[in-house]
């Protein structure tokens, strides 16, 4: 976007931080930003407090006493399973953190449940009531907050970034915000696949950073999918560790589970056989506090009168991406800086392999890494900010966009195109024998396809209205399918949940991450994981 039309905007804010997303890594960023002495800006795609992932789910906790057997049983949990690439000096910062501000949780009110002891026990948290409480303590922080204001690009000067425009897509117009310094916090991407939560994760974050110049990392770990009712968008693979899974006829398949078993249950339903759940794992004295954990979870069961305990029910596994993958935006820094000078990146919009290499969950590290990387990208942020001082205000500062920017409405045809370019993108990203079960010829092919759509929408006008913002959504997406493709097929091996059928084994030369960028042309290559922080 030009200087002259950033000027014509509808709504101009200036700020020392702004923050783009409005989840628990958001909220983290912005409330700590703000204790700081920064004046700081959030906008939202959505609702902050109800949109995202976390705000309609429970979720578990990475939330671990500051006892040195404990912690390092802890780390030791899944560092096999990620493929030996977390770091142990930041598996360190984010229990430390995360314990810090779960306490901090505590204090501001939030109704943790308490235990047979009668001590609250702090190692999960309820969406709904945790992403109320987090705006309401942004607000009381002095954070000003900008719902349904999608961002559509990055501003930045030949110093690095300095804010960003995007539109108001209820209230009508555009916003633009100048800031000293930026957290993109806007979560992952799970391709519109419908899981709960969501569908306003569309890599959007991704895009941005890359526009600007940074880099991306871990993106081959970034093929998960999660177990769910056929019936229902709910995707609690947490709770499946208690199911059994049969065929239609009441056989057990053999394997199948929510961890390790996951290919079975892929590898049937891509033959066209139903796999089958039944919670009768589950002790009837757990039965009751699952219901509390995970109310959602129950609901779709309640309305078709199904008793999960007792009775059988299809399953399917829907793509989420790296919202329970791993990759996302690289980081350069303690402070969640990128290498991009004034940008920094925090939850599931920044690789998470630091703490959990190419493997993690639905909750438990996630969770702990939106609460603990948004505190430090908040920090980070701040400091940066507040020390350009008025500088900040007579920056002459551009849009990053990759596609040009007009204020002219889209026509019908162009949103049914829009519409095309995501359902080819998923036709991609959501089989499992592209995705799930990579092999090089998959990969390829892919790989050619994904660039022909980015070709075709990078040259796309994006209206500043509702239907730029699907625009923009169907460029980051083919964006991130391309970075998580390229990476895949140079990782020649099998490493946490990237699987190539060609190289099903895991390769010790190729202990290394890989880093990832560019839009017109992709490059990929490998980055030594620091020795002296990896577990041994």
């Amino acid at each position: 976007m030009s200087v002259a039309s950033v000027k014509a905007a509808d709504l101009q804010l200036v700020a020392d931080v702004l923050v783009i997303g409005g989840g628990p890594a958001g909220t983290w960023a912005a409330i700590t930003a703000a204790s700081k002495g920064a004046k700081v800006v959030l906008v939202d795609k959505g609702y902050c407090g109800s949109s995202g992932a976390t705000a309609p789910s429970g979720t578990g906790v990475w939330y671990v006493k500051p006892d040195a057997e404990l912690r390092e049983e802890a780390k030791q949990s899944r560092f096999g399973l990620g493929g030996h690439l977390a770091e142990n000096s930041w598996m360190d910062r984010v229990l430390d953190r995360t314990y810090e501000n779960m306490n901090k949780i505590a204090e501001w009110g939030y109704p943790f449940p308490n235990d047979e002891n009668g001590t609250q026990y702090r190692r999960g948290l309820q969406g709904p009531e945790y992403m109320k409480l987090m705006r309401k303590k942004a607000q009381k922080s002095g954070v000003k907050i900008l719902d349904h204001s999608p961002a559509l690009e990055l501003l930045a000067d030949e110093h690095g970034v300095g804010g960003a425009t995007g539109v108001r897509t209820q209230a009508g117009g555009t916003w633009t915000v100048h800031a000293g310094a930026v957290v993109i916090a806007s979560g992952g991407c799970a391709f519109l696949s419908k899981a709960l939560g969501c569908n306003v994760l569309t890599g959007d974050g991704y895009l941005l950073a890359a526009e600007a110049g940074a880099e991306l990392s871990g993106m081959e770990f970034s093929n998960a999918y999660a177990i769910s009712p056929t019936f229902s968008s709910v995707t609690k693979t947490a709770y499946y560790k208690y199911a059994s899974f049969y065929y239609e006829d009441g056989s057990v398949v053999e394997g199948a589970g929510s961890q390790k078993g996951r290919s079975i249950i892929a590898r049937n339903l891509q033959q066209g056989r139903q796999v089958y759940a039944r919670l009768d794992q589950a002790p009837e004295d757990i039965q009751p506090l699952l219901r509390v954990g995970q109310t959602n979870f129950f609901l779709p069961f309640d309305r078709l009168g199904i008793d999960p305990f007792k009775d059988k029910f299809p399953v399917t596994l829907r793509l989420e991406g790296t919202v329970r993958g791993t990759g996302g935006i690289h980081i350069a820094g303690e402070h969640c800086a990128t290498k991009v000078p004034g940008l920094y990146a925090a939850g599931d919009a920044a690789t998470r392999e630091l703490i959990c290499g190419g493997f993690t969950g639905g909750g438990s590290h996630n969770a702990a890494w939106a609460m603990s990387s948004g505190s430090f990208a908040g920090e980070g942020a701040a400091v940066y900010a507040l020390n350009l001082g008025l500088k900040k205000e007579f920056r002459r500062l551009k849009g990053l966009s990759s596609s040009p920017l007009s204020a002219k409405a889209a026509d019908q045809s162009a949103s049914r195109k829009t519409e095309e370019y995501v359902r080819s993108v998923q036709e991609e990203v959501m089989p499992y024998d592209r995705n799930l079960f990579r092999t090089e010829k998959g990969l390829d092919g892919s790989i050619e396809r994904l660039d022909g759509i980015w070709n075709e929408l990078r040259s796309k006008a994006v209206t500043l209205d509702s239907d730029g913002v699907k625009t923009r959504e169907a460029a980051a997406m083919t964006a991130t399918a391309r970075w998580m493709y390229h990476s895949a097929r140079v990782r020649t091996e099998t490493r946490g949940m990237h699987k190539r059928e060609d190289f099903p084994q895991l390769d010790n030369e190729q202990h290394h991450r890989l880093v990832s960028g560019g839009l017109d042309q992709v490059w990929v290559k490998p980055q030594e994981v620091q020795k002296e922080a990896v577990i041994h």
